[in-house]
């Protein structure tokens, strides 16, 4: 049974009702054509502020991709001048949802956003603080500071990116980007841990985390390290002793895509991105239930033999398109079948060609 992506949605708690106008982004430093940001530069003459501020750069279930910063095209003058070493606090827009919380990264870019290394992660938890009960919008933490990295070589054309995976909802890939000055940088070069990249066109997708909150570390644990400088980036081993965690350069058209405003087509992809794919019924407190298909918590490039030979699948499909298989469910990303992802304790997928949703008895 297959159904396009404009089926509809049981909702599955209160809590996401809030998502179709808020999603989240940072307003410090003021990130590029941010309407809300704090102490934001004009904006580039022939562009204009993004409405869209909030909204992912990437949406497995939607099937689009926005180039990496969104924007290429920075402002004139940098949003935020900083020195190597000082603490910085990074401050995130009031109008924001917390997705359950998550697996955050904030990193510096010394090529114009083509490479990206870690000076700070907030893993698991962002916006959350701690494991919640259960599905949660609810933001509890909306600002972190901590320290620059001394060796920080020193620039008037940094790129400071803060980045996130959600851990509820549909499957997603945040990125805002603002262009900073550093100072006083002790080194020519810096080496940091290279940024993850997820849920997005040509890369790894993680899946909802459904309380297991080691959902897609191997990633993280096992990305490369890379050497980012005004003269260029090389990247070495992984960190974590994993082989296939670390991203490769982006594609050439996520990082010289001219940079235009997002056309309205996409704009109401992404505002329909907003309630979940398939709700999921909130667990019980401390209860954890991992995809039925992801031992590992990342979802592979296409669903194993036994759930293809379940679902009737020939191994083709269009891409969106998404059905049943089992109690889950599954979503068609680039013509090949996901792992059946779980509909949640005590619910199965239901519904017919039009109507795919997690429904309870």
């Amino acid at each position: 049974m297959k159904s396009s992506l404009s089926f509809s949605v049981v909702a599955c708690a209160a809590t996401f009702a809030g998502l179709a106008s808020a999603h989240n982004s940072i307003i410090y430093p003021c990130p590029r054509y941010s309407p809300v940001g704090q102490q934001c530069p004009a904006v580039p003459a022939g562009q204009s502020a993004n409405g869209d501020i909030n909204s992912p750069i990437s949406s497995v279930q939607l099937g689009y991709s926005e180039p990496l910063c969104r924007f290429t095209t920075p402002y004139a003058t940098p949003s935020a001048t900083w020195t190597a070493g000082q603490s910085v606090t990074i401050k995130f827009n009031p109008n924001s949802v917390s997705h359950s919380g998550g697996h955050c990264e904030f990193s510096m870019s010394y090529d114009g956003g083509k490479t990206f290394a870690v000076i700070h992660r907030e893993l698991r938890y962002c916006f959350v603080g701690s494991k919640p009960a259960s599905l949660t919008n609810a933001v509890s933490v909306s600002s972190y500071t901590f320290d620059l990295p001394k060796d920080l070589p020193s620039s008037d054309k940094a790129i400071f990116a803060w980045s996130w995976v959600n851990a509820s909802g549909n499957r997603e890939f945040y990125m805002n980007c603002a262009d900073v000055a550093i100072k006083g940088g002790s080194s020519n070069s810096y080496t940091g841990t290279e940024m993850v990249i997820a849920n997005y066109k040509g890369y790894p997708t993680i899946p909802e985390f459904s309380g297991n909150y080691e959902t897609g570390m191997e990633l993280y644990t096992g990305a490369k390290k890379i050497t980012v400088s005004p003269s260029g980036s090389t990247t070495g081993g992984g960190s974590g002793g994993g082989s296939g965690g670390g991203n490769s350069a982006p594609p050439a058209s996520k990082s010289s895509a001219p940079a235009s405003k997002s056309t309205p087509a996409a704009s109401t992809a992404r505002d329909s991105s907003a309630t979940p794919g398939v709700p999921h019924k909130p667990q019980e407190s401390g209860a954890s239930s991992a995809p039925a298909s992801s031992a590992s918590g990342t979802a592979s490039a296409s669903p194993s033999s036994a759930e293809s030979s379940a679902s009737g699948d020939t191994g083709s499909c269009t891409s969106g398109l998404m059905q049943c298989s089992g109690a889950g469910y599954q979503i068609c990303n680039e013509g090949v079948w996901s792992p059946v992802y779980s509909c949640g304790v005590g619910a199965s997928c239901k519904g017919t060609d039009g109507h795919i949703y997690c429904g309870w008895p």
